[in-house]
């Protein structure tokens, strides 16, 4: 066709009759006719849509001697030509006929046409049904066809794979489609294509633009497009999409596992095939990593494979085989990444082979662009199914926490220096998360740790309650609370049960429970009423805010602003006692299922000073369910807390002959699976002492009633049995009552209880609380209470609203 574009025209001459008379050469290599095919032909038959009256005589006459014409090319296509007729007359003026002459529709000087040829740009050109009219060199070697074998063939009958191969990143139509619609609709157009060439291992991302070519009357006669290979900029643009993509999609948790699947996850397929991600065992268990000069060339390094992720498995499924052992030989390249704390690039194949390094967009293809020691030439691993691999070591703070390799398997594009600074990057990104996770994790080990030690290791020794409990931190994420729950056994049989929440998370609010629980445990041994304890409770809570105020910018005291609920329960009456300082009521269930209200109103939170606890006195049938709770165990972002309270109470009601299974089925059914607050669950279940164990007698504050004391304890301990516990019974009984005749004030009267334990108890009206002293030589006195203390195993004091109790408990066999 280079004769065509140098050829100025193609000349025709038509005799007056409309027949060809003479042909040129330019007419065959425009047309593909030769003089012998036309001439004494009508020139009508070289038209598409030849005129009725065949080809008008005087054609291009006027100001503007030219006109756009279609004509029949020998091959059955069209050619859009612009046709000039100029009369010819004999010597003597007589009309010989007319001369010709015929250009390519458009033709512009032949400097122009070899600009066009010459475009670095890959330009083309084609009619409405997408065959092709023209393109220049550098299209033809995208396409890696001549145009001489493209001309007058159809787009899609040339490239049938183009409509599947071709993926517009802003378009869901193929390319060809999108020729088409802007020849039917005349409308420009504008995308990015990316595509594999002919023979080419590596996909090309281009710019193309496409636009209508219209006549002189604005009909849409031809398509053409312009395009230029813009990889480089489009996947630097991809790289910075999985960078922007790993910046919000790793370290989303607080959790070493979790993270270490993200960035298993992350870059593929984009980026990878495959993504393995081998962790030291000291990472996965929070603790501090190996220093990394304990690692030399030349030792087995063995990991646990934390994450890993292939682009052939369901993204939704589970990625690999997890916390299996890793061992990498000596020599290995994971091994040497360890030992050096540099990153290695291995690819199957030299890209460079033939003397280029031509593979890949851009600049990276330059090995001036990568760094010492890289890439490594290494068949081997294609044995392996994999084209190239990237392991860089997992650093964060100094700190070698593994090693990330980055494979590919089923694309044929090599690694290029690019790629090695995108791996290093989400390796960096993921590092500091998975860094953050360990500390976090070791933290939070350490604060569950110090609460597990702070609450009830196991139910106390006693008989007036069943108890179950659960506790249950936050989920992965959130820092272990402040909650906490306490089983007391008291003076007289009873038991207190406590609950309590403090403000806050970590290592603080652990610390401060223990601080809260230890205090209330104290305060408890001194059989104080529940809303008298919770004043001195608030009080401490004060002094100690108060004695540990920070200096500087220390975080101040967790104890202020927490919940506390007191409770009291007597299994010899059957009383229960309780005072609530901002902490939620408990609720109370009968053996009936019927709940029975608390009339009370939670006191205000510990740590505000100045108002006061109000107690509530119940009497419980026996076998009533008590659940005491906080309040992690019922809020919900979804439901009003007292549709939780109500869906707590329902699932209480249900009949359950375990309290431990009843824990269960409570913490199951009420938390999340995804919590953001600790829960404590404290449940018990009330028992009555039997009214034969409970023995009781009015003294007369009258020293002669002393032997009658002694005599009422011993037959009522031989009464039960308890025979080898009489002596010690008669000498205490002696000593208590005494002093109460001798000290108190009347009423009077003596009580033991047989529970767990042989209890004495003397009460009388007064106030004044006996204390140990040491007695001298020659003292008559002074030597009961010591004498008590020795013989029975604890002893104490109870103050009452009409007075006090003296009371001291024998273990028993």
């Amino acid at each position: 066709m280079a004769g065509t574009r140098d050829a100025p025209t193609a000349a025709v001459v038509v005799d007056p009759d409309g027949v060809v008379s003479g042909w040129s050469e330019g007419g065959r290599l425009l047309l593909g006719w030769t003089a012998e095919d036309t001439v004494g032909r009508p020139v009508a038959d070289l038209l598409v849509d030849p005129p009725p009256d065949g080809f008008p005589e005087g054609y291009g006459a006027g100001p503007d001697p030219t006109g756009s014409v279609p004509l029949r090319h020998r091959d059955g296509s069209t050619v859009d030509a612009v046709v000039a007729a100029h009369p010819l007359s004999g010597p003597d003026g007589r009309a010989l006929g007319h001369v010709v002459t015929i250009q390519r529709w458009g033709r512009r000087p032949v400097i122009a046409d070899r600009a066009f040829e010459q475009c670095p740009f890959a330009l083309g050109a084609y009619d409405p049904e997408l065959r092709f009219l023209w393109i220049n060199a550098s299209s033809g070697r995208v396409i890696a066809h001549s145009e001489e074998q493209v001309l007058g063939k159809k787009y899609r009958e040339v490239f049938p794979e183009f409509d599947r191969e071709l993926f517009p990143e802003r378009d869901d139509k193929p390319y060809t489609d999108k020729l088409a619609e802007v020849a039917r609709t005349g409308e420009p157009a504008r995308l990015i294509t990316v595509f594999r060439p002919l023979g080419s291992n590596y996909a090309n991302a281009w710019a193309t633009s496409i636009w209508p070519v219209r006549d002189a009357e604005g009909r849409v006669r031809a398509v053409a497009n312009w395009g230029f290979d813009m990889s480089a900029e489009y996947w630097a643009r991809q790289r910075l999409l999985i960078l922007n993509e790993a910046s919000g999609g790793i370290g989303r948790t607080l959790d070493v596992i979790g993270t270490a699947q993200e960035l298993a996850m992350t870059p593929v397929p984009g980026f990878a095939d495959l993504v393995s991600v081998d962790l030291f065992d000291e990472v996965l268990h929070g603790e501090e990593p190996p220093s990394a000069s304990a690692f030399v060339t030349g030792e087995t390094v063995t990991l646990s494979r934390a994450a890993q992720h292939s682009a052939k498995e369901d993204t939704d499924g589970a990625p690999g085989l997890l916390l299996m052992p890793v061992s990498h030989p000596p020599g290995s390249v994971a091994a040497r990444c360890v030992a050096t704390g540099r990153s290695t690039v291995e690819l199957a194949a030299d890209p460079g082979e033939g003397g280029e390094w031509a593979f890949g967009p851009g600049l990276a293809s330059d090995p001036a662009h990568w760094p010492p020691g890289n890439p490594l030439i290494d068949g081997s691993i294609a044995a392996d199914g994999l084209t190239g691999r990237i392991t860089v070591p997992l650093r964060a703070r100094g700190a070698l926490l593994g090693v990330v390799a980055f494979s590919r398997t089923d694309r044929p594009e090599a690694f290029t220096a690019d790629d090695l600074i995108l791996a290093e990057e989400l390796t960096a990104k993921a590092a500091v998360a998975i860094d953050n996770a360990r500390r976090y994790s070791r933290e939070r080990t350490t604060a569950l740790t110090l609460q597990r030690s702070l609450l009830p290791q196991g139910p106390p020794k006693q008989e007036a309650v069943e108890v179950a409990s659960r506790y249950l931190p936050g989920g992965t994420g959130v820092e272990v609370g402040g909650d906490w729950f306490d089983v007391i056994p008291l003076s007289g049989a009873r038991v207190a049960l406590v609950v309590g929440d403090v403000v806050g998370h970590g290592l603080h609010a652990s610390a401060s429970m223990g601080r809260l629980r230890t205090a209330v445990r104290t305060l408890a041994d001194v059989d104080l009423p529940p809303d008298e304890l919770l004043t001195h409770l608030d009080d401490l809570v004060l002094h100690l805010a108060s004695d540990l105020q920070p200096a500087g910018h220390f975080q101040q005291t967790g104890e202020s602003g927490a919940t506390c609920l007191y409770t009291v329960y007597d299994p010899v009456s059957r009383r229960f006692t309780l005072a609530s300082a901002g902490h939620p009521l408990p609720l109370i269930i009968s053996a009936d299922g019927t709940r029975t209200p608390v009339p009370a109103q939670p006191g205000p939170p510990l740590g505000i000073g100045g108002l006061p606890f109000e107690a509530t006195e119940l009497e419980l049938p026996e076998s009533s369910l008590l659940a005491l709770y906080t309040d992690g165990l019922v809020q919900s972002r979804k439901h009003d807390v007292d549709q939780r309270i109500a869906e707590l109470q329902r699932i209480l009601n249900h009949s359950a002959t375990s309290l431990e299974a009843l824990c269960d089925t409570v913490m199951d059914a009420m938390l999340p699976e995804r919590r953001t607050d600790d829960a404590a669950l404290l449940l018990a279940r009330t028992h009555a002492l039997d009214p034969h164990h409970i023995a009781d007698w009015d003294i007369e504050p009258d020293p002669a009633q002393v032997p009658h004391a002694r005599k009422f304890a011993v037959d009522q301990v031989d009464a039960w049995g308890l025979e080898e516990a009489a002596f010690v019974t008669e000498l205490v009984v002696s000593e208590l009552v005494t002093n109460a005749i001798r000290y108190g004030e009347p009423p009077i009267r003596l009580r033991l209880i047989r529970d767990t334990s042989l209890i004495c108890e003397v009460s009388d009206a007064s106030n004044t609380a006996p204390h140990l002293r040491r007695a001298r030589a020659f003292d008559e006195g002074g030597r009961g209470l010591l004498l008590v203390a020795q013989l029975t195993q604890g002893w104490g004091t109870r103050h009452t609203t009409s007075g006090k109790t003296i009371w001291c408990a024998q273990t028993l066999p």
